[in-house]
C-alpha cells in the first residue's frame, strides 16, 4: 500500500500522502454487510457466520484491481482471532483489520480527504454513479 502513496507539500511542508485516483481506500464493514449480521453478545456464531458471495467475488477483485481492502467492524479486539481466521477461511483478500467501530450507526464521516460512503442494501457489485444529495459544511 506505502508504494501507492503520493507525498504532497505546500508551502514547503509535507501533508497527508494520498492515494492516485485511479486507487480507492475501502473500508468495509463485516457483519450484515459481506456475512450474516452477528452482534458481538453471541460470538460463538461468528466462526460460522455464512458469507454473502456477491461481497466476496467483488472484494477479491478490488483487491486484485490493486484496490486497498480494509475492514471497520465493530466486533471488538476481543473477537479479533475469531475474525481473522474467518476472513482466512473465507478466502477474502484484504490489507487490514480495524476492530471496535462504533456501533449503531446513522455515521456521518468527518475528514480532510475526499469520503465516499456507499450503503449495502443486500448486494454486492461493481460501484456506478449516480447524483445524490448530501450534508455538507456551509461556506
Amino acid at each position: 500500500m506505502e508504494k501507492n502513496l503520493i507525498e504532497l507539500e505546500e508551502n514547503g511542508q509535507k501533508l497527508s500522502p494520498i492515494l492516485p485516483k485511479h486507487i480507492k481506500n475501502y473500508l468495509i464493514d463485516i457483519d450484515g454487510t459481506v456475512c450474516d449480521d452477528i452482534p458481538n453478545e453471541e460470538p460463538e456464531r461468528m466462526p460460522h457466520a455464512k458469507v454473502y458471495p456477491d461481497a466476496l467475488v467483488t472484494l477479491n477483485k478490488w483487491f486484485d484491481e490493486g484496490h486497498i481492502i480494509t475492514f471497520f467492524t465493530s466486533r471488538t479486539e476481543a473477537h479479533r482471532t475469531v475474525t481473522e481466521q474467518w476472513l482466512k477461511d473465507n478466502n477474502f483478500k484484504y490489507h487490514g483489520l480495524l476492530m471496535g467501530k462504533p456501533r449503531g450507526g446513522n455515521y456521518h464521516w468527518i475528514d480532510n480527504h475526499m469520503v465516499r460512503a456507499t450503503r449495502y442494501e443486500g448486494k454486492f457489485t461493481d460501484l456506478v454513479e449516480k447524483k445524490v444529495t448530501a450534508q455538507v459544511f456551509e461556506d
